[in-house]
């Protein structure tokens, strides 16, 4: 079975559904181990009562924490890595530990609204102010750019008309974590190639 680690700065929400998934039977995988920035992420106390090992690293010195999650990845033997609302850029170390299988989530189309500083509300508030009458989800593979890894799938929502930033957002929030484990379901079964 293979073993998944989590990236998350704050809720996890979609990491949270793929741990429960997981613990169902409904998804083929071990959550292994759960990586945060964030003293205060709620991710913490999710994992601790799904029995994921936590580890909070915000240092400031980058090559330390790269080298870190690398050397935590390897010794957990993680196979997939899912980041889920991680707030930092991530190192060519720890992307070369698992080179390809570093999956990222992002609450827009890309390349639309995609790169630094486009996150979370940011991406919702360009979309309203576009008047796009669609917006969506996009799973790429993280590469050491951000928002810029190949795109593995992307699911698109259409907007009303009225909708407004939170209405963007909420629509968004919502569809996200049963998108991103159906994704991982297909690449679980083979049905989504990574390579």
């Amino acid at each position: 079975m293979k073993k998944i680690a989590f990236f998350a700065s704050h809720n996890g929400s979609a990491a949270k559904a793929i741990t429960k998934a997981c613990a169902d039977g409904v998804l083929e995988a071990t959550p292994v181990l759960l990586i945060t920035n964030n003293t205060k992420s709620a991710a913490l106390d999710w994992a601790q009562d799904y029995g994921v090992k936590s580890h909070v690293i915000n240092e400031t010195n980058t090559q330390n924490v790269d080298a870190t999650i690398a050397q935590m990845l390897e010794e957990n033997l993680i196979d997939i890595v899912v980041c889920s609302g991680y707030m930092k850029l991530i190192g060519p170390k720890t992307i070369a530990c698992v080179k390809g299988r570093i999956l990222n989530v992002h609450p827009a189309l890309l390349p639309l609204y995609g790169g630094r500083g486009m996150y979370g509300r940011h991406v919702h508030q360009a979309v309203f102010d576009n008047k796009d009458k669609q917006t969506g989800i996009t799973i790429h593979l993280v590469d050491g750019e951000y928002d810029h890894g190949n795109v593995i799938a992307q699911k698109i929502i259409p907007l009303d008309s009225n909708d407004g930033v939170d209405d963007i957002e909420n629509k968004v929030k919502a569809a996200e974590p049963g998108f991103y484990l159906e994704t991982l379901k297909y690449i679980l079964n083979g049905r989504i190639g990574l390579d």
